[in-house]
């Protein structure tokens, strides 16, 4: 059973009708997570949405300067930022050896499975 849009109407309730239904709830993620803060500028809503620069890449993109209001997409513009937001989603992150994801580092300060000489053996 699937949850009900939160988008009711409107340009993003037009692009996510176009899209399959197994990529509905993404769309809805990104949507609902967008026009939670429909007045905030769109520049500062995608650094929270995308990843680096890509944001600023995709209003570049489409020709919108950054403090361009979410209620003011068009439909064609929900489906290029959906394609660009499950695109950067979907990229690998860093690679640890053995096939560990990158990620935070070692409490003690060291590398993975390394550890300090104690103080009390000197």
């Amino acid at each position: 059973m699937s949850r009900p849009s939160p988008i009711s109407d409107g340009p993003a309730a037009a692009a996510r009708s176009s899209l399959p239904e197994a990529e509905t709830a993404a769309f809805d993620r990104l949507a609902g997570a967008v026009l939670a803060s429909p007045t905030a500028p769109l520049g500062a809503l995608l650094r929270a949405q995308l990843p680096g620069a890509a944001g600023v890449r995709w209003l570049h993109q489409e020709g919108l300067p950054p403090t361009t209001r979410p209620t003011a997409l068009t439909p064609a513009q929900w489906l290029s930022l959906y394609e660009c937001w499950s695109a950067a989603s979907r990229a690998p992150g860093p690679r640890a050896p053995a096939g560990r994801r990158g990620g935070r580092p070692s409490t003690q300060g060291h590398a993975p499975g390394a550890s300090a000489i104690p103080r009390w053996g000197q």
